[in-house]
């Protein structure tokens, strides 16, 4: 068996929805959705709210991660999710996890970075 690259999608997004990048609960909600719809394996997940809003996430999976840093005063987000295509190809999952929170948070690309590893 060959390895087959995973894809790490790594993301400057830009929201005006400080009340969605102020506190993690409806993030969290969003990204177990999107777990259990692609079948992924959740290992455990940290989630740290900062004093005045804002808040730091991260999902391990058996596949890879998603994590999340937001700065509601600057309408700023980081993302990434990585996906490893180890037992299955996981690339239209990881795309998937991208485009749905682009969508959820209402935000707009500031940079967007593919990487095959």
């Amino acid at each position: 068996m060959n390895y087959q690259s995973g894809l790490h999608i790594l993301a400057e997004l830009k929201s005006e929805r400080t009340d969605l990048l102020s506190a993690s609960d409806s993030l969290r909600i969003h990204f177990d959705e999107m777990i259990r719809h692609h079948d992924l394996n959740k290992l455990g997940e940290v989630y740290h709210e900062f004093p005045g809003g804002g808040f730091t996430g991260v999902v391990c999976l058996t596949e890879s991660h998603i994590a999340i840093h937001t700065w509601p005063e600057f309408g700023f987000v980081t993302f990434d999710v990585f996906l490893s295509n180890y037992s299955k190809n996981n690339d239209a999952a990881g795309r998937s996890i991208y485009l749905s929170t682009l969508s959820f948070l209402e935000a707009t690309v500031g940079n967007v970075t593919e990487i095959r590893r």
